[in-house]
């Protein structure tokens, strides 16, 4: 195996006044965090707002993106969609157009679904990708998806598709999970998306890290996903941000470090943060980060 993944800044998704996606807001986003460290850029993830982004969106977005200098192995792009072909169609794009992983999540809209069930529609997606299909992040986020990817369900992927499935991004923030998947899987890119696991996770052979804090604090991420470094400070601002809707207060935080305010618009059904929310983020951020910085 070559380098580690490192830490990738989960990007979040900038919009105009009419709705439409800022391209070049974005575009000087991900410059920002690549020259602060981050290996890579996860586009249309959770904290980019991907379930609401639709397919010529991110078409027009990934080109950009590669127009404008920013190399396609710096480049992974999520797919949160239910139907197996539109999963297929969304990630075949990003693929051809050299896409360095897809995360991918698991479909969402029916619950209580088996493990077979969950095997049956990643294999039907890879069927559909045909020799398209590689580089493979599955996605656990039980919190948003309230579809769990179980260690042995992965392990089923896994030898099912071993040239295919190539990682997992853990965000359950359910330690006792993220440990056995470490255990029984840590010949897999293990991604942890919870930061206040995330030192000790690399510590147990995980590789990095999505993370929407990177966005804004990049340098103080990247000790934690690259050598397994603690930092109190970090797990405490999480604490902070939970406070809060999670990707609104992520753009509130961009907005307050790039000092411009069109980052606070979310794309419905989300809403943006008061500005009492916003007040209270960054007095807790400025209390953690800037006070103690000597």
């Amino acid at each position: 195996m070559t380098s580690k993944f490192g830490l990738s800044v989960a990007l979040a998704t900038p919009f105009d006044s009419d709705g439409n996606i800022a391209i070049e807001a974005m575009i000087a986003q991900a410059r920002r965090c690549l020259a602060a460290g981050c290996s890579s850029v996860t586009l249309f993830g959770t904290t980019g707002e991907g379930s609401s982004i639709g397919s010529r969106e991110r078409e027009r977005v990934v080109a950009a993106f590669l127009d404008a200098g920013i190399a396609a192995r710096n480049i992974i792009v999520g797919v949160l969609v239910d139907a197996a072909e539109d999963a297929a169609a969304q990630a075949g794009q990003a693929l051809s157009l050299g896409a360095r992983n897809i995360l991918l999540a698991p479909p969402s809209y029916f619950k209580n679904v088996s493990d077979d069930g969950v095997f049956q529609w990643f294999s039907a997606v890879f069927a559909m990708l045909g020799d398209k299909a590689r580089d493979i992040i599955v996605y656990n986020l039980p919190s948003v998806t309230m579809v769990p990817l179980t260690v042995s369900l992965i392990g089923r992927l896994k030898a099912a598709f071993p040239n295919i499935v190539t990682g997992v991004k853990d965000s359950s923030g359910d330690w006792p999970y993220t440990e056995s998947l470490l255990k029984a899987h840590n010949d897999l890119i293990i991604l942890v998306g919870d930061e206040r696991h995330l030192a000790k996770a690399v510590r147990l052979g995980g590789q990095g890290a999505i993370s929407g804090m990177a966005n804004f604090a990049p340098r103080e991420l990247r000790p934690l996903a690259e050598e397994g470094r603690d930092d109190s400070r970090v797990e405490d601002f999480v604490v902070e941000i939970l406070k809060h809707p999670v990707i609104p207060a992520v753009k509130a935080m961009i907005a307050r470090t790039t000092s411009e305010e069109s980052w606070i618009a979310v794309r419905p059904p989300l809403v943006s943060i008061s500005s009492e929310g916003q007040a209270q983020l960054a007095l807790a951020f400025d209390h953690l980060f800037r006070s103690k910085a000597a």
